[in-house]
């Protein structure tokens, strides 16, 4: 398959969303950029934990952002793949205990 929905070449586009509204674009990459400046936390956790909520939210864009930037911040593979896992293991754990409020429902309407 050549072609995709999400066509890599996008990434590079997204300063363009300002053409339709540069007034919000400007406070939004304004933010963006104070996010990941170095706090409590480093440059290279916050390159991770993007990394990891990338994978959380699906995002192919993000994925291929941070999967260069963690790599330019010295992450490892296996560090990589292990925030992946954790991601895995919140947005799992996060379908199931969504099963306690099934399970609610079921045993009020069984009575």
């Amino acid at each position: 398959m050549d072609k995709t929905y999400y066509d890599p070449a996008d990434l590079k586009k997204f300063g363009d969303i300002a053409d339709f509204e540069p007034d919000l674009a400007k406070k939004f990459f304004d933010y963006y950029g104070a996010v990941f400046k170095e706090g409590g936390l480093t440059a290279r956790e916050k390159s991770l934990i993007a990394l990891a909520v990338s994978h959380a939210i699906q995002c192919p864009y993000c994925i291929d952002a941070y999967t260069s930037d963690t790599l330019e911040k010295g992450v490892t593979e296996k560090q990589m793949m292990e925030a992946v896992h954790v991601a895995a293991a919140i947005r799992g754990g996060a379908s199931l205990v969504h099963g306690v409020q099934m399970m609610n429902k079921a045993k009020k309407l069984s009575m």
